[in-house]
């Protein structure tokens, strides 16, 4: 079954409601970090969110992709750039599994000459 992605968004941001009432000032230092790319004004919104997208998979963090693909669509996100952007990740987590691969030989090599 799919996951309902809007209802699962919902949810997260409840609960960061929730952990923002216990402890406001870890939800503040969050809120810094996030808000602190858009003082620069090197990339606008709409590139801000596709890189979040392309991060959001890497991590594999699902309740990053709730927010951040309602939040890229509402700067104007087609569908396409998102595929484009997740072409992103996808091809840096297949270098760093072949660059990690690289660890594992030397290490095979290591263990064989140890």
């Amino acid at each position: 079954m799919m996951q309902d992605w809007n209802l699962y968004r919902q949810q997260v941001l409840a609960g960061v409601g929730d952990i923002a009432k216990l402890s406001p000032d870890t939800i503040r230092g969050y809120q810094a970090m996030s808000t602190a790319g858009q003082k620069t004004a090197n990339f606008d919104a709409k590139t801000r969110e596709l890189i979040a997208l392309a991060v959001a998979v890497t991590v594999r963090c699902d309740g990053c992709i709730a927010v951040h693909t309602d939040a890229a669509i509402k700067q104007g996100a087609s569908r396409e750039e998102i595929a484009e952007a997740l072409g992103v990740a996808i091809s840096v987590n297949a270098g760093a599994a072949l660059v990690y691969s690289t660890r594992v030989m030397d290490a095979h090599a290591a263990a064989l000459n140890g």
